[in-house]
């Protein structure tokens, strides 16, 4: 082992640490994610720890001090620190400037890439005012000037909502409607055609 980096200079000795250490833990990580191992901690927090083998959230979080961060700062800095010093002889200050610049690189693209996960996740929540110009059927009757219910398809979901006649008038159990506005929590319903 020794003979294999007898011939390295003390730079690319640091910089091939740091790869090493950096992919170790990349590596790591992505076993631990795949077996559903990982998880967030917080350590301000007062509860102790508890690990949720089911659900991980672990990318929510993405800082650039968080071990996802470090670890791909420290991997690409070997890398390119190596890659600059060892093949093209770039010299000992543009190679640390250039691992450098890769390094934080990485971390800002894989904080990218989890800010673009995080968007895709979705409250589920169907929003009142989508449900203007949807139809559906009287599910409880709406008696003249009161309030009933209907079951009006919003966003491909069937969804029961309390509900008033537009022009007042007494709308029947199972009579197609049509919304027609919102009016607080309320639809405003008319009979369709």
């Amino acid at each position: 082992m020794n003979g294999a980096f007898s011939n390295l200079a003390g730079l690319e000795v640091f910089f091939l640490a740091c790869a090493a250490i950096g992919g170790i833990f990349v590596l790591l990580r992505l076993i631990m994610q795949f077996l559903g191992a990982d998880a967030d901690t917080d350590p301000t927090a007062e509860a102790p720890v508890d690990v949720d083998v089911h659900h991980t959230d672990s990318d929510i979080g993405f800082k650039f001090l968080s071990l996802h961060g470090l670890t791909a700062f420290f991997m690409m800095f070997g890398l390119v620190g190596f890659a600059l010093f060892r093949q093209s002889n770039m010299g000992h200050l543009i190679s640390i400037l250039g691992a450098m610049a890769a390094g934080f690189a990485s971390v800002w693209i894989i904080g990218r890439m989890f800010a673009m996960i995080g968007k895709l996740q979705s409250s589920g929540t169907v929003l009142l005012k989508n449900a203007v110009g949807c139809e559906g059927t009287v599910y409880l009757n709406i008696p003249a000037g009161g309030t009933g219910k209907v079951m009006i398809t919003v966003n491909n979901r069937l969804r029961e909502y309390e509900a008033t006649s537009k022009d007042g008038m007494e709308l029947k159990t199972g009579l197609p409607v049509r919304v027609v506005s919102v009016s607080g929590d309320r639809l405003v319903v008319e009979k369709s055609a």
